[in-house]
Parts: C-alpha cells; sequence; structure tokens
C-alpha cells in the first residue's frame, strides 16, 4: 500500500515538512529542507505546530511526511505528531530527522516511524524522498537501498557528516515573522528573523547532546546562503537576526566576517549569539567589533559555578572565568545572558543557593529567565555522560517514551525542589508573573530550605529598562 501511495511525490502538497518547536522563532528545520526540496522539483507544505493548528487536510494529503526533532520538547511533540499522522493517513510514509532522531531511532521505529535522520540531515532527506518518488526503495531489497544517512527497520546508519551544498532556505510555506518570538528591548516589540551561520559543534560536553552524533565536528554555512536567509526576512519585517550556531565562535573569522557583511548592508540590524564562555575569553577583542556592528546581547552556557560539575560536563571554564567573560562583554556595551544546568546530580543545595547569589552579585537578575532554574540535566541515550563513572551511582534505567535515562540525586531535598522550582516558573511564566519576582521567590524558598535568611529584595526595572531579550524563554 506504501508503494502505491507513495507515487509522484511532486505534485503539490505531496511532501509535506512538520516543525514541532525550535524555541519559538521560525523553524530552521523545515526552512532548510524546503529550500533543498524546492530546488530539486518538489512543491512541499510546511506545518509549525508551535504556531499553527496541526493541519488535517494537509497531513491527509500528503504520502511523505517529515517532522524535524532538533531537541528535546520538540521529540515529545514529535511523538503525538507522529501518532496525529498515522490516525489521518495511515498510509503515509513518516520520516524523523534532527539531532534527536538518530540518538532515539530505535524507540521511534518501534512506533510509528519508517526512517530516521541524524546529522546534515537536508541532503539524506532529499534523496529519500526521490527515491520513494521513483519507487526503488520500497523492493525486497530496501535495506540495502537506504541513502547514507538514513536508518530503517533493522537497518543501523551513521549520522551524515559531509558537507552540503546549501540552497538558501524556503520560508514562504511557514507561519509569518509575526507569529513566533519578538525581541523585547527599550520597550518596545521587534520581529525576529533567525538564521545559522554554521552547525555541529567541534567540543565534547559531556551533556550536549550535539557531540553523540557530531563528534566534533562543524559545518560553516556559506556567507551567501547566509546573506540571501537574511535580505529575506528582512523584506518580511525582521529588524534583528538571531544567530542559532550552537556555538558562533566555533569559526571565528568565517562568523566575523558574516556580520560584517550583513551591517554593511543592513546597518540598522541588530543581532545576538550563542557562544562558549571560553570563546568570549579567548576572542575577546572582537567584541567591542561585534558591539559596533548592533550586537544587543550574547547567550552563553555557564551551566554552574561548581568547578567539580564544571569539569564533569567538560565546559572548559571555571567559575573565575565566567566572571572574566562577564567583565569582557560588559565592557563592549553587550548584555549576557548566562543558562544553566541548575540541577544536576553532584550539584549540591549550597551550589544552587550560590548560583542566587552570584546572580544578584554581578547584576544578572534580568538577563536569566527563570525557567533556567529549573532546568534539570538531560541524559539522552548516547550521552557522553555515560561513558564516565561520575554518574553510575545516581543512574536509573533508560525511560524510552521520555528519552531519557533517571537519575536521582543523593540529596532528596534536591529532587524535591527541582518539582517545586519547576512548577513555580511554570506557573509564573503562563500568569505573567515578573521575572524578577521569580528569582526572588525561588531564592527565598531554597534558603529556607536550608535555613538562611531570605535576600533584600531589590527595585525591579521598568520594561524600558530591561535588558534585551527574546519573548520565548530558552529550554531544551
Amino acid at each position: 500500500m506504501k508503494q502505491a501511495q507513495a507515487n509522484n511525490l511532486r505534485s503539490p502538497g505531496a511532501v509535506l515538512l512538520i516543525s514541532c518547536y525550535e524555541l519559538g522563532h521560525q523553524p530552521m528545520g523545515v526552512a532548510m529542507p524546503l529550500g533543498f526540496l524546492e530546488g530539486a522539483g518538489f512543491s512541499p507544505a510546511a506545518i509549525d505546530v508551535s504556531a499553527e493548528p496541526l493541519d488535517a487536510d494537509k497531513i491527509s494529503r500528503a504520502r511523505f511526511v517529515g517532522i524535524a526533532v532538533p531537541m528535546h520538547t520538540a521529540l515529545r511533540l514529535g511523538v503525538y505528531v507522529v501518532k496525529r499522522v498515522r490516525k489521518l493517513n495511515p498510509e503515509a510514509i513518516i520520516c524523523l530527522y534532527g539531532l534527536y532522531a538518530g540518538l532515539n531511532a530505535d524507540y521511534l521505529l518501534d512506533n510509528g516511524a519508517d526512517f530516521c535522520i541524524a546529522g546534515e540531515y537536508e541532503s539524506p532527506l532529499l534523496a529519500l524522498v526521490e527515491m520513494i518518488d521513483k519507487d526503488e526503495i520500497f523492493g525486497s531489497s530496501e535495506e540495502s537501498r537506504l541513502p547514507n544517512g538514513v536508518i530503517g527497520d533493522g537497518v543501523k546508519a551513521r549520522p551524515f557528516l559531509k558537507r552540503l551544498s546549501f540552497s538558501p532556505p524556503s520560508r514562504a510555506p511557514l507561519p509569518a515573522l509575526n507569529s513566533y518570538a519578538r525581541l523585547a528591548h527599550r520597550g518596545e516589540r521587534r520581529l525576529v528573523g533567525y538564521v545559522e551561520g554554521s552547525r555541529g559543534c567541534k567540543y565534547f560536553c559531556t551533556h550536549c547532546p550535539i557531540p553523540p552524533v557530531y563528534d566534533g565536528r562543524f559545518f560553516v554555512v556559506p556567507q551567501e546562503t547566509v546573506l540571501e536567509d537574511i535580505r529575506r526576512q528582512v523584506q518580511a519585517g525582521a529588524t534583528h537576526i538571531t544567530f542559532g550556531d550552537p556555538d558562533f565562535l566555533n569559526g571565528p573569522t568565517h562568523s566575523l566576517r558574516l556580520v560584517r557583511a550583513m551591517h554593511a548592508e543592513f546597518p540598522s540590524l541588530t543581532f545576538d549569539f550563542t557562544t562558549k564562555v571560553e570563546h568570549i575569553i579567548k576572542h575577546s577583542e572582537m567584541f567591542p567589533e561585534f558591539s559596533k556592528l548592533g550586537c544587543l546581547f550574547t547567550v552563553s552556557a555557564v551551566e554552574s559555578l561548581s568547578d567539580h560539575v564544571l569539569q564533569l560536563l567538560e565546559k572548559n571554564h571555571t567559575r573565575r572565568d565566567v566572571e572574566e567573560a562577564i567583565d569582557i562583554v560588559r565592557t563592549a556595551n553587550i548584555s549576557l545572558r548566562p543558562t544553566w544546568v541548575a540541577f544536576t546530580p553532584w550539584t549540591s543545595l549550597h551550589d544552587y543557593l550560590e548560583v542566587f547569589e552570584f546572580v544578584s552579585k554581578h547584576d544578572l537578575i534580568d538577563h536569566v529567565d527563570p525557567v533556567q532554574y529549573a532546568v534539570r540535566l538531560l541524559i539522552p541515550p548516547g550521552s557522553h555522560l555515560l561513558n564516565g563513572d561520575a554518574v553510575k551511582p545516581h543512574l536509573g534505567s533508560l525511560d524510552q517514551s521520555a528519552f531519557s535515562y533517571h537519575w536521582s540525586h543523593p540529596d532528596p531535598r534536591m529532587d524535591e525542589l527541582h518539582k517545586t522550582v519547576g512548577a513555580l516558573a511554570e506557573k509564573n511564566s503562563q500568569t505573567g508573573v515578573d521575572p524578577c519576582e521569580t528569582f526572588y521567590s525561588v531564592w527565598e524558598l531554597t534558603a529556607s530550605l536550608r535555613g538562611s535568611a531570605p535576600p533584600e529584595r531589590r527595585t525591579f526595572p521598568t520594561d524600558s529598562e530591561r535588558a534585551p531579550r527574546l519573548t520565548e524563554p530558552w529550554f531544551c
């Protein structure tokens, strides 16, 4: 049945790509493969379930459905989408692709998916669609004919890690930019575009899902491809660009040239990017120029202030380095927005409290989204943490449906605190409570747990005084 259903994938809507969640921005995980497919003569449709309903008519018309799962939240939603697609269109061919597809391929193939792709997925995805369109893949030797990088039933494949010939992303089939997160700055809300100057990462942070897939490799996207994508998003109304690279300074020369060219063409365009603490220090001389070119803030995965935890996570920075990075960025008139892995098996109650004291001391209260104080270490299948001994005393079984290993803290108060903080942060976010209020509420709760005096509260900033931020709180 699937073989007959797959014919003529070049008809409009026969290929459908679905994004589940990409941190509140227009999804690159759909825009980029749309460009590849359209360039090869296909007419794919798209749905972003984070910004629009799951269109039953589009699903019913589709013969091939690709579901982007670049992160943990997207994968949790993606499993629900697979079930909906199977119910609405039982004969559709379903492929999950992206960072978390390869890590969880066994479970996904047992629960509704026909194929999975990890790594640089655009080329294998296009090759798979082309082979299905030509009826070249559902014969007796199906397994031996899968394109490189494609995982099928009973067929293992390494992540596809080859440099691609990029086409500019196609964004017309996606919801407009005003459906997504805004830049909040000086009391205004501005439309935000999203691009990637590189993919993958050359580092091996043990808690990160990228190293098990990319194995220390990263790939730059050609400058002209990125600039053309920026042009199209500026035409669509974007006045700020987020560079979504896992680390913008993996290729510092490429990145600096890119933002120089962007600024030359669009002098009023502002931007933000993500980079390691280590890179802020190593490339400190670049930050004054980044500021002049329009950088408003940079996100950096500080993760912890405990040098012991940082060593286990192989972050290649220390607490003292974090303080140096703050000074570098601030001196350049750029805001630093640190992210945290607030709960790990090795994070003590003292460590957790120290984060609040540090954030207050360094005037970072308004620079941290409250959800960060509830982030708990995820250990997905394939995690490099599983290769060491440190996590073993705390590790439970793999919860396949949650795509993560269970772990428990040696201090039961920490597991209970995580649940309480998570519920409080979620409730306050949904009800519009000021993030500074949430910060002090969590700090007071934690201090009382240790029997410490409550902190002295400061005056909250007005909307126009707040640090620049995106209106979608970060979480994985």
